[in-house]
């Protein structure tokens, strides 16, 4: 049996958490839509954010359960997951050094895909952590606080990049170097946190018997319970995401603040409040009464939230609304996390976890392409701005659609164990 963790190991094994959030949190929402203004033409803004996010996010698609799969057969004297850390972060930190020095639209996509390649090969290893070393009634716990410092990096990211961010996106260079020094200092901690030892004498390499397909498969039959969560993860995930990619441009179009990155990052700032609380509190309900409970409750508070959206026209109401999306996101992430982490085969957890980015990283990426569908509808009508209507409404129904599809899942599985 693993011995019981305290609070602060539990803390410091999931530190690397808050550096990769505080990263994409930066990125992403602030600091990549800004910088975009200075390269592309305002009318097709969203389309441009939404193609090059795509692209990086199918990579990452590809090389998170890779990775996680490759550490499963890690016989490295320094353990399994931590040399991939240190070898992601290491990549992580010449990457953002050249995004920074960027000047054309060119040498922003080849660093932001870049980027994307080395960050995942470091966190697919990580996130078996949890498996690896928490007891199985702590997982709950440890999944709060995981989901906790990916909402804290959320938080940080959005205070100080919207201070140390012009509108006209410049100021590159102190955020880079700013979450450089986050990404390297939240990576120690993590590394020496772990105590991994060598699980194995046998001489195996990573590689040995190693196939891409072996990784991107998996008896359904036997682990049907994992896959329903995937699929209802990848649904709910697809109408959240979308938000936060185009919410900049959706303050600066619709509500017309003055200062729309300052402005975005009080909105980050707002929805990570809400998550940080409910986060913790969904960690320790589950492993009281059980993950679904609060999966069902989060997909129900989100709906209501997207359709909310719809009639915001100020920004004190999308600070409201935000809030309370912010705490069904809370609900959903660390139930749904917990679940994964429960549901993941002992002897692959890198692979199974790696897997979940399939649902995460595919919902993210297919929700970039929502860009284009948002400028041609905003086209349609000058001052209308139906692409942002059609935005939020997709949030609403895909919420729904999780919902019920957990529903049908957990009735399938119920079946399937009284046979």
């Amino acid at each position: 049996m693993k011995q019981k963790l305290s609070f602060t190991n539990l803390i410091s094994i999931n530190a690397y958490s808050f550096g990769l959030s505080f990263l994409w949190n930066t990125l992403h929402p602030i600091v990549l839509p800004a910088m975009l203004l200075s390269y592309v033409p305002e009318t097709s803004k969203n389309t441009w954010l939404g193609l090059l996010t795509f692209l990086g996010l199918v990579l990452a698609m590809l090389v998170q359960p890779l990775s996680g799969a490759f550490s499963d057969r890690s016989h490295s004297r320094w353990g399994r997951r931590t040399p991939f850390i240190a070898l992601g972060t290491i990549l992580d930190v010449c990457v953002l050094l050249c995004i920074a020095a960027a000047n054309s639209l060119v040498g922003i996509f080849f660093g932001y895909i870049t980027l994307q390649v080395a960050s995942n090969i470091a966190q697919g290893p990580m996130q078996a952590l949890i498996p690896d070393i928490v007891p199985e009634r702590q997982k709950g716990l440890a999944s709060g606080i995981k989901n906790f410092m990916d909402v804290f990096g959320v938080v940080c990211a959005s205070v100080l990049a919207g201070f140390l961010l012009a509108p006209d996106g410049s100021g590159t260079y102190r955020i880079f170097l700013v979450v450089i020094g986050i990404l390297c200092i939240t990576a120690a901690v993590t590394i020496f946190a772990a105590h991994e030892r060598k699980k194995s004498t046998g001489t195996e390499s990573p590689s040995a018997g190693f196939s891409v397909r072996e990784v991107f498969s998996f008896d359904r039959k036997t682990n049907r319970p994992f896959s329903n969560l995937l699929v209802s993860r990848f649904i709910f995930l697809l109408g959240v995401y979308g938000i936060q990619t185009f919410a900049q441009y959706f303050i600066r179009d619709v509500l017309a603040v003055e200062n729309p990155v300052e402005a975005t990052g009080s909105l980050m700032i707002v929805i990570a409040c809400a998550l940080v609380a409910f986060v913790l509190i969904s960690g320790w309900l589950s492993d009281r009464t059980g993950p679904e409970r609060m999966m069902n409750a989060a997909m129900l508070i989100t709906a209501t939230g997207g359709l909310a959206l719809v009639f915001v026209q100020q920004m004190t109401m999308l600070m409201v609304v935000a809030a309370f999306i912010g705490a069904g996101m809370g609900l959903y992430l660390t139930s749904n996390w917990t679940m994964a982490v429960k549901l993941a085969p002992a002897d692959q957890a890198g692979k199974f976890l790696g897997l979940t980015n399939l649902a995460t990283a595919g919902a993210s990426a297919l929700g970039k392409l929502e860009g284009p569908l948002i400028d041609l509808l905003n086209r349609c009508k000058p001052g209308a701005f139906w692409g942002y209507r059609f935005l939020f409404c997709f949030c609403f129904v895909c919420s729904l659609i999780s919902f019920f599809v957990f529903q049908s899942l957990k009735k399938h599985a119920k079946t399937e164990k009284s046979e």
